[in-house]
């Protein structure tokens, strides 16, 4: 396994990618995040332990999600089936993913209960989905304070499990390595990644800007409150989709990865392969 330097345009690119590979097969993008997406919060409705359990799910599910991304670009038609690709490299693989999943819902954790010593678990409650945001919490000076100090130390976290899913899945690397390799990754490209980052940025605000001006020119409230869910799900399906172009041009296989796991007639190939 190799680390590629990119260039900074490359950021563009990946989410291009991510767009161009989603409008390729819409409605098989859309179901699926959407089943990602409810399979993790029939997992979450778990009492006690539910939410912590999604947690752990969630570097699997990204996998299978990249995965559906590259069968996609290759020009095949993704199944449901895909999203549990990460479980089907045998016991040793899946019991990798889930270590990893345990060390981002310990990370996670840890973020939510440091922004519970700052407004006393009201943002924490927010996250786990246990009540709604309302005007009074957004005019709280200690939930805006907690709201932040999360989004700040979330921002390692990310470093950290950007890549790590995919390199503990597609290149065998073990959990606690593969931490260390995606972060040496985003910083040795962050040029590109800050450039990534940006172009969703103005992706999001032309699509709430789209939004708005269609209601202003209806005079309706109605396209607004009708539109803004849909237009979030497919959003969030074109940002995942565009994670895997980001970690294809960020590493290239060796000879020894080829034989690193056994193949599934289902799965992504090594990416550069």
């Amino acid at each position: 396994m190799k680390l590629n330097i990119v260039p900074a345009s490359t950021g563009v690119t990946w989410a291009r990618a991510g767009i161009r590979t989603f409008f390729r097969q819409p409605l098989a993008f859309t179901g699926l995040f959407f089943m990602f997406m409810a399979a993790l919060s029939v997992v979450a409705i778990v009492p006690v332990v539910g939410g912590l359990l999604a947690l752990v799910l969630v570097p699997a599910a990204t996998v299978g999600f990249m995965a559906a991304t590259e069968q996609a670009a290759a020009g095949r038609f993704p199944m449901p089936t895909i999203l549990a690709v990460g479980f089907r490299r045998g016991p040793r693989a899946t019991r990798a993913l889930l270590l990893l999943g345990a060390l981002y819902a310990a990370a996670i954790a840890l973020v939510v209960g440091i922004s519970a010593l700052i407004d006393g678990g009201r943002f924490a409650q927010l996250y786990a989905g246990g009540e709604g945001i309302s005007r009074d919490m957004v005019m709280d000076a200690e939930f805006r304070t907690a709201m932040w100090v999360a989004t700040l130390l979330y921002l390692p976290v990310s470093l950290l499990f950007w890549h790590a899913p995919a390199l503990v899945h597609w290149y065998a690397v073990p959990p606690v390595k593969s931490l260390f390799f995606s972060a040496v990754a985003v910083l040795k490209n962050s040029r590109a990644f800050l450039l990534y980052g940006a172009t969703w940025m103005l992706v999001s605000f032309a699509a709430g800007l789209l939004l708005l001006l269609l209601t202003l020119a209806t005079g309706s409230p109605t396209i607004a409150q009708v539109g803004l869910v849909p237009a979030a799900l497919v959003m969030a399906a074109m940002f995942f989709a565009s994670i895997w172009f980001s970690f294809r041009d960020s590493f290239s296989p060796d000879e020894q990865d080829a034989a690193a796991l056994p193949p599934d007639p289902g799965d992504a190939a090594l990416p550069g392969a």
